[in-house]
């Protein structure tokens, strides 16, 4: 655990010790309440809740959460950096850890900074603050996901771009599973259960249900099950790649 705290502290220290950790910020709540107010239309639907504000992380992740994803090992690579973290007293899998908690942390940061929003609505009217904790609390889980995803991508490049572009593609490809125009595709050749099994991958379905208040065990066991298949990926792939 120490060894993931000095990773973690040095991975953080990192991120505002540059520009990068402030533009994504800035960025981040810019975009959030641009789609929020005027996409959104939060004051016109006259209604108690943060439904505008949610339903746009998905699509606000898929790409501010592979640009700070992407230099997590791919940076490494480039620099050479990796060989001398690999022969310091710590595993691959306390690297991984204390790298990636620290992106997570960051991300939580930024999305904790978009407080204003509940105190303008719970000044507006009264709206049910549960669901709104439960909405961030998905939404917290869900960039875990889309870390753990671009991490992984991140070790296997030397290419921050390349990495990038690649994390896009994949955290899409979860989002849109469940959405009809990529069912149609399989529908004609693929039996209903594999249909159903495509549609659960999704990571809009998921946070849907928590976004509205049901925290299901299920959505919860998904997103944690994410992050761990895909941090354990970027162990093995890391590992793989120790002796070359």
């Amino acid at each position: 655990m120490n060894a993931i705290a000095a990773i973690l502290r040095k991975e953080l220290a990192g991120y505002f010790a540059t520009p990068l950790a402030y533009v994504f910020i800035v960025i981040f709540l810019v975009l959030i309440a641009t789609f929020t107010f005027y996409l959104g239309n939060f004051y016109e639907r006259g209604e108690a809740d943060l439904l505008a504000f949610f339903q746009f992380h998905p699509w606000l992740y898929l790409f501010l959460i592979p640009a700070i994803s992407m230099r997590l090992w791919a940076e490494e690579r480039k620099s050479g950096s990796i060989e001398l973290l690999m022969t310091l007293p710590v595993s691959v899998t306390q690297a991984v850890l204390g790298k990636y908690i620290a992106a997570w942390l960051f991300t939580g940061a930024a999305l904790a900074l978009t407080f204003p929003l509940w105190v303008t609505v719970n000044y507006l009217g009264e709206p049910d603050n549960g669901v709104i904790f439960s909405a961030y609390i998905g939404s917290f889980l869900m960039a875990g996901a889309f870390l753990a995803i671009g991490s992984c991508i991140s070790a296997t490049t030397r290419n921050q771009v390349i990495a990038f572009i690649i994390s896009i593609v994949v955290c899409f490809a979860f989002m849109s599973s469940s959405l009809p125009y990529v069912l149609d595709l399989f529908e004609a050749w693929l039996p209903q259960m594999l249909l159903d099994t495509i549609a659960s991958l999704s990571f809009l379905t998921h946070f849907a249900s928590i976004s509205k208040g049901v925290i299901d065990l299920r959505d919860l066991v998904y997103f944690l099950l994410m992050i761990v298949f895909w941090l354990t990926a970027n162990v093995v792939i890391l590992e793989s790649g120790r002796g070359e």
